[in-house]
């Protein structure tokens, strides 16, 4: 999202939500060890979409997906689609995931971009919905994550141990509790 365009006070909540957010679970607790690296270089490309339904929120997708494949990686190296308006219900959001894995085959993306998902309800299969282990995935509001996947094995070479973050995530979690959560969470970045 470019830093010069004047923002609704709606946009704006919505974008301070999703950076505490990214700024204190995903990099302050570390659930993705390679998050801290673009957020400092300000390559984190912040969307907000006006999609109500599962047809707009493909529309908004092709078009960041296109976006960002024909961006330099120095300036953009992964988005968030930050959707709002749609697909509050996690298990319409899931479907849309499925859709979204879909298209990116359909632009021949597969192998230089893949999606990832985050959802205030996210649930993962086995798990009841308030088993503390989906915090890891759960985020203020519906976002497909837009990654390259040359930054994704750039980071996992030199990350040693990443087949192992799934694991060391839940565990942070559990330690935590559901009470340590939200305390971590209320406080400011």
């Amino acid at each position: 999202m470019n830093e010069t365009v004047a923002l609704s006070p709606e946009h704006a909540a919505i974008l301070e939500a999703t950076r505490h957010w990214l700024t204190r679970a995903v990099i302050g607790l570390n659930l993705c060890p390679f998050a801290k690296s673009v957020h400092v270089k300000n390559q984190i490309r912040y969307v907000i979409s006006e999609a109500t339904d599962l047809e707009g929120v493909l529309t908004d997708l092709e078009r960041e997906l296109q976006t960002l494949a024909e961006a330099d990686a120095a300036d953009i190296d992964t988005t968030l689609l930050i959707l709002p308006r749609a697909l509050a219900d996690f298990a319409d959001f899931n479907d849309a995931a499925w859709f979204a894995e879909r298209l990116v085959q359909q632009l021949r993306l597969e192998g230089t971009l893949q999606v990832a998902s985050f959802h205030p309800q996210f649930q993962f299969e086995g798990t009841e919905p308030d088993d503390i282990e989906n915090y890891t995935n759960r985020a203020p509001y519906p976002i497909l994550h837009l990654l390259r996947e040359a930054s994704i094995e750039r980071a996992v070479e030199a990350f040693p141990d990443a087949a192992d973050i799934y694991e060391r995530n839940q565990e942070t979690l559990r330690r935590l509790g559901f009470e340590g959560w939200q305390d971590w969470m209320s406080k400011r970045a």
